[in-house]
């Protein structure tokens, strides 16, 4: 198997990063919208889609404590390394944590989940009235909610931030940091 190097990041986790990321992106997205315009159609997907990606992100979580931080292309001031790191944290700990807080929302409001026909938690219908959907517990699924809005914008600025700071890498730094998680090798 292979680990990441100074000079190649392994496919594991060019593949993990890109996957990760370019879903959250599109989540983020579709969540933005579907809310704005109350595009309900959608939220099946954003919630299947949100699904799946905890499930890799929890992948990924596994691989970089396996394989470790990788090391930086060059030397970096301290204040950029720092930077870097609350970052990549913000976003390794929000690719877990959006998904569980809509999870969150979805699932103790009584909507449970379904991915892609399968069901994985049922909605909870009332006895009483088989067309309406009763929380399990309404507090928690608000504070869902709650995290799952602020964390999304949390996440953007954050992914700007690392878009940033990747662009500076290889267009100013001239580095090699971008075309190391393209799946290239630097020799630097």
């Amino acid at each position: 198997m292979q680990y990441d190097s100074h000079n190649k990041f392994a496919t594991t986790t060019v593949i993990l990063h890109w996957l990760v990321g370019l879903t959250i992106i599109g989540l983020l997205a579709t969540g933005i919208y579907m809310t704005e315009n109350n595009v309900y159609e959608l939220f099946s997907w954003h919630k299947a889609f949100g699904f799946l990606v905890l499930i890799v992100a929890i992948i990924r979580v596994i691989w970089r404590m396996k394989n470790g931080w990788p090391s930086p292309a060059s030397n970096y001031k301290p204040i950029e390394h720092k930077l870097a790191s609350i970052v990549h944290w913000v976003l390794i700990i929000a690719t877990l944590l959006m998904p569980i807080s809509g999870l969150m929302t979805s699932v103790l409001g009584g909507h449970g989940l379904s991915v892609f026909g399968l069901e994985v938690f049922a909605q909870n219908f009332s006895v009483d009235d088989p067309e309406k959907t009763l929380p399990i517990n309404y507090e928690l699924s608000k504070l869902g909610g709650t995290i799952h809005f602020y964390l999304g914008y949390t996440v953007i600025v954050a992914l700007l931030l690392h878009i940033a700071g990747a662009l500076k890498h290889h267009i100013i730094d001239k580095d090699g940091t971008l075309k190391r998680m393209l799946g290239k090798t630097i020799n630097e």
